[in-house]
């Protein structure tokens, strides 16, 4: 709208700006409208993402791993001497006692050079005359300094042994420095340092074990010795330079010995990290986890019900159709608090009775409801067999759980509370006070019976985890298939929005001027008339 047509009420007398604001505003109801269709339309997107978000969680992680029989075979580990070795044990481990002895542990090669002889200078005293002095080495020092016939000479560094052994050689210039030096070792694939405080070079292999052992040679025969090392230095020989050798660790498991070349031993489900030499041997006592196996359990059964439970709570929302977004003017009456109270009861309205967070509200509470075999037939004793004599098998064999075998159910609709009917709660959980002092089933079908514990609860969570993939491979109009919602659909429906809502200020924007174009054609006219009105006065006083 151009700023030409906002004439004011010179000779009308009327406050135009004021009136045609007035107009507008009450014309202003559409654009209004839409705009808080979009900010609720934002909203809901976040909601959903957030949803999402904490599905895919209990999809991709808790349900994957939980659908396998394995996370139930849950094994505790115990060692006579814990400041000589810590040690877990996996699911496959077996149970009882071993004996293990550890003979040694794994080291690096280490190289300690000979503090280095200092640097002779020539320096200015206060009388002004040249004297010498002996200050210690830098790393931006060159080699040059340090001896002269350093210049042209080559070290090599060679790593490892056998096949995966590799030789560097290093050619010593005359500008390069110790910094240079070390740079180029640690390329050859060591550990190099030149300490400035004790003016020493320290070389190490990368790793334990004999197999990342270095070795160190000249192409001079002082080359070495010039840098304060010693290629044929062994540990307490009495030089300067100290040499430790790398070394394997090697312990005795059970009578078998087993070398490493790292502390850490994986041997037939169990992870030994030895810290220390044993005089005699010591034991390792493996059994199941019972109380491991619980609580993985009793994780799953918190983290479903704090999903489904928030499901529940959108689902049965109370609706908000009275509270509308609050307009900037609102908002500066209200305190942060009562905006933030009325917003989140806008929000929390968004996925009433949405039939997308029914339905996956259903698969997952339809899932928890049912049976599961703890008994099964393999694919291979299944072949020759029909699916009326499997379905047989099944009812004689399969021994059918449910949840509730275990003490594991949801309350009765009078004593849960609001959006928890759908909440499992456990016998005898300490934690739960609804049933903490009931019997605790869930403890002793784990101790009884292990592997029906395990497939029962394989079989549910598997069954949950098909339920939610199936939920979201349903339709490819998803953004993604880990999505539960139609994310693109909402998008598309923003955009929209943002298009309308253009058009609805431009509608508004030509209302506007058309009533400033009425009000300068009446001040034009008054204009005129007033005009004419002062000539006819001013012929008549003639």
């Amino acid at each position: 709208m151009s700023d030409l047509l906002r004439v004011t009420g010179m000779y009308s007398g009327i406050d135009t700006e004021s009136v045609i604001s007035q107009l507008v505003d009450a014309k202003s109801t559409k654009v209004t409208k839409l705009k808080n269709e979009q900010k609720k339309l934002e909203w809901k997107q976040t909601v959903w993402q957030d949803l999402n978000s904490k599905i895919y969680s209990l999809y991709s992680g808790t349900l994957s791993k939980l659908r396998l029989s394995s996370a139930y075979h849950k094994k505790s580990t115990t060692c006579s001497d814990t400041t000589k070795a810590t040690v877990v044990a996996s699911s496959s481990a077996v149970e009882g006692t071993q004996t293990l002895k550890i003979e040694q542990l794994a080291k690096a090669g280490y190289m300690t050079g000979a503090e280095l002889e200092q640097k002779v200078t020539k320096e200015q005293d206060e009388d002004g005359k040249m004297v010498t002095k002996k200050v210690d080495w830098t790393t931006s020092d060159k080699l040059s300094e340090i001896s002269s016939s350093l210049v042209g000479e080559k070290i090599e560094i060679t790593v490892g042994t056998g096949d995966d052994k590799k030789t560097t050689s290093i050619e010593i210039t005359s500008d390069m420095t110790i910094n240079n030096l070390v740079s180029k070792m640690k390329s050859a694939g060591v550990n190099a340092n030149f300490d400035t405080v004790n003016q020493r070079f320290f070389i190490s292999a990368t790793g334990t074990g004999t197999d990342k052992e270095f070795q160190l040679s000249g192409s001079g025969s002082n080359t070495l010795a010039t840098l304060g090392i010693d290629a044929n230095a062994t540990y307490a020989n009495g030089s300067e330079c100290i040499r430790i050798a790398a070394q394997d660790a090697k312990i005795v498991l059970n009578e078998a010995t087993f070398t490493s070349d790292s502390n850490t031993f994986s041997i037939n489900g169990l992870t030994i990290n030895a810290t220390g030499v044993t005089e005699e041997e010591i034991s390792i006592v493996t059994s199941t986890d019972y109380e491991g196996v619980y609580d993985t359990i009793k994780d799953f059964i918190d983290e479903y019900n704090e999903l489904i439970c928030e499901i529940d709570k959108m689902y049965n929302a109370d609706s908000a159709r009275k509270y509308d977004v609050l307009s900037d003017e609102e908002k500066e009456a209200m305190t942060d608090e009562e905006i933030e109270n009325w917003e989140n009861k806008i929000k929390g309205s968004l996925l009433r009775k949405d039939s997308n967070l029914f339905s996956i509200m259903n698969s997952l509470t339809s899932t928890m409801m049912q049976g599961f075999y703890t008994k099964h037939l393999t694919e291979e004793e299944k072949k020759g067999m029909t699916d009326i004599q499997i379905e047989k098998w099944y009812e004689d064999n399969g021994e059918k759980m449910y949840l509730s075998t275990f003490g594991i159910k949801t309350m009765s609709y009078f004593e849960a509370e609001d959006f928890e009917h759908h909440a499992y709660h456990i016998d005898g959980n300490e934690d739960d006070e609804s049933t903490a002092t009931k019997e605790d089933k869930l403890k002793a079908m784990i101790a009884s019976n292990p592997e029906g514990t395990a497939e029962f609860f394989s079989g549910l969570c598997k069954g949950l985890y098909e339920a939610l993939d199936k939920t979201m491979s349903e339709t490819t109009d998803y953004s993604s298939i880990y999505k539960v919602y139609n994310d693109k659909k909402l998008k598309s429906d923003y955009d929209d929005y943002t298009k309308r809502i253009k058009e609805a200020e431009d509608e508004l924007n030509d209302y506007e001027d058309r009533w400033y174009e009425k009000f300068s054609a009446m001040e034009t006219a008054l204009a005129k008339l007033q005009s004419n009105s002062s000539a006819v006065t001013s012929m008549l006083n003639m």
